[in-house]
Formats: structure tokens, sequence, C-alpha cells
């Protein structure tokens, strides 16, 4: 799957993700990316589409906002703020976020 790059305000990227079916709403938690009915591990998902926010009063203000799709049908978006994961997630997961940004 190739990953579109996007550079927009967060509610920007969450508009389009939503207009483009991506319904759920993802968090991330210890080994797995969660959602209201489940979750899945890091190698149940793929990214499509990556956007990147940086505030304009301060570079600091970093977010992405993550296209993800499941191997089980699912698409929603995940938010991560200022590049800062929890400690207890899985370094898995955060490499495989991380591997897709282009500032890293």
């Amino acid at each position: 799957m190739e990953i579109i790059y996007h550079y927009a305000t967060v509610l920007k990227a969450i508009t389009e993700l939503r207009e483009k079916g991506y319904t759920e709403d993802f968090n991330l938690k210890e080994n797995s990316i969660t959602f209201n009915t489940g979750s899945f591990g890091e190698d149940e998902f793929e990214i499509s589409d990556v956007y990147f926010y940086e505030g304009e009063s301060d570079p600091d203000e970093k977010a992405t906002v993550y296209g993800i799709e499941s191997k089980f049908g699912h698409k929603g978006v995940l938010v991560t703020g200022n590049d800062a994961f929890p400690e207890s997630v899985s370094r898995k997961i955060v490499d495989k976020l991380l591997v897709h940004r282009k500032d890293k």
C-alpha cells in the first residue's frame, strides 16, 4: 500500500479522513491499537495516510494524524502529539508509526 503524505491542520486531516471512510477513533494502548469494539496488534494494520501539523507560533506543537486500516476491515484515525508516545506502548507499534514519518 502506498502511503499518502499531507500537511494540514489536525481538524482538516480528521475531516478529510472521515470523508474517505475512516470512521473509527483509534488509540494506543500497550501492545495494540484500540477502538470502541476491539483492538489489533502491530502486524494487523497498515498506515494509508499521514498528515503532519506543526504549530505556526510554536514548532513544538506538532501533531501527526494517521489514516489506519486493519486487516479486519476497520478504517480509522489515530492522532499523536509532539512525538510523545506513552512508555507503556509497544516499541514495535511506535516504530511502525515512526517509520512512515518523513521528518523524523
